[in-house]
């Protein structure tokens, strides 16, 4: 089988840059009508399949069969999920601000559930039509080879959140997040000036980039209130191999670090508030009582924070502001597809409860 042309194939061929490519190949932002014709020409030399053309009669490009003309006009924005996004604490009100703020520019938007298969394939869903897609948002796409191949597509991309980089290569791709640390060193400094110093973190640190950079937080917080940071109240793995555990899995994975410790630590902080509702649970399970014999801290502030017993201390994302945001990044980087990559955080909030004796 031949191999797939690329874009960045076809930039090789012909000397110029990824973006410049992309732009003519996908109609998208401003070029020259010199530059895009050359650019055409050439995918249809090499056999470029990822675009498909419209017959107008008297629109041709020099060279090509009579029948190829200009790509489509693109209009549709594309949501990308590995979840359900109910399952995430904030997507929905950022996706519906999201929605309308595509719609009002003049664009549709469809969604698209990325199954199993499709990841370990590298396959897009069958429901996604690239010869329609302007922009792509990923929500809730942590599988770093997925994500790499959806950055050489050519398409204006954005993700919200997105795999833990760890030491790895970033994405080619603009990245929108809340602010995943100045709130969690605010929260460690109070615990120390309220004499808890013994403070722990649980949470898979390699399970998104939010994740990561949330126990890069903590760390760093700990370091700079001069606070010894213990790695047996690091409970920062999966369960066992498994990267995505069911609930009952990580529960169990949670219950034998817990009991393995010679003693708590003063506080606990969880990555986000599902971690930190198991951890609650498990903890009723082992005899351990929030807050008395340990505090705790999540984060999302999600509606289930509110309600379990004892309410939880956690912080607040802003999610309005980060649909906005998206708007703002995905629909920019379709006008000029050649800027530099950018990522961007928004605000968060710290909220105290029952959890801290608040």
């Amino acid at each position: 089988m031949a191999e797939r042309i690329t874009i960045q194939d076809i930039a090789d061929a012909l000397g110029l840059s990824r973006n410049t490519v992309s732009k003519a190949i996908n109609n998208t932002g401003i070029l020259a009508d010199a530059t895009r014709e050359k650019v055409l020409k050439k995918a249809i030399e090499m056999g470029y399949k990822q675009f498909s053309y419209v017959n107008i009669p008297g629109i041709g490009i020099p060279g090509a069969d009579p029948g190829c003309t200009l790509p489509l006009k693109k209009n549709e924005i594309a949501l990308l999920t590995a979840n359900f996004i109910g399952n995430s604490h904030f997507a929905s009100t950022m996706l519906d601000n999201f929605q309308r703020g595509v719609s009002d520019s003049g664009y549709t938007f469809t969604m698209h559930r990325i199954r199993e298969n499709e990841i370990r394939n590298l396959q897009l869903p069958n429901s996604y039509n690239i010869e329609k897609t302007a922009g792509i948002i990923c929500v809730e796409m942590f599988d770093q080879k997925y994500c790499s191949m959806l950055c050489g597509l050519g398409t204006p991309l954005l993700f919200v959140d997105s795999p833990a980089s760890g030491l790895g290569e970033p994405l080619k791709a603009d990245v929108l997040s809340m602010d995943n640390q100045s709130n969690i060193h605010v929260f460690v400094h109070e615990m120390a000036k309220r004499g808890k110093k013994r403070i722990g973190y649980i949470g898979n640190c390699m399970h998104c980039q939010s994740f990561f950079e949330r126990f890069l937080g903590y760390r760093n917080a700990m370091y700079l209130c001069g606070l010894s940071c213990s790695e047996e109240y690091c409970i920062t793995g999966p369960a066992g191999t498994c990267e995505y555990p069911s609930q009952k899995e990580y529960r169990k994975y949670l219950r034998e670090r817990i009991q393995s410790l010679d003693s708590l630590p003063d506080v606990f902080i969880c990555a986000n508030d599902f971690v930190a509702i198991d951890a609650l649970l498990t903890f009723k399970e082992l005899g351990i009582c929030v807050p008395k014999d340990v505090w705790m801290c999540g984060f999302d502030d999600s509606q289930e924070s509110r309600i379990t017993s004892p309410t939880l201390t956690t912080i607040h994302i802003h999610s309005q502001i980060m649909g906005f945001s998206a708007v703002h990044l995905l629909l920019s980087r379709i006008k000029d597809p050649s800027m530099n990559y950018r990522r961007v955080y928004t605000e968060t909030s710290l909220i105290y409860r029952e959890s801290t004796e608040d």
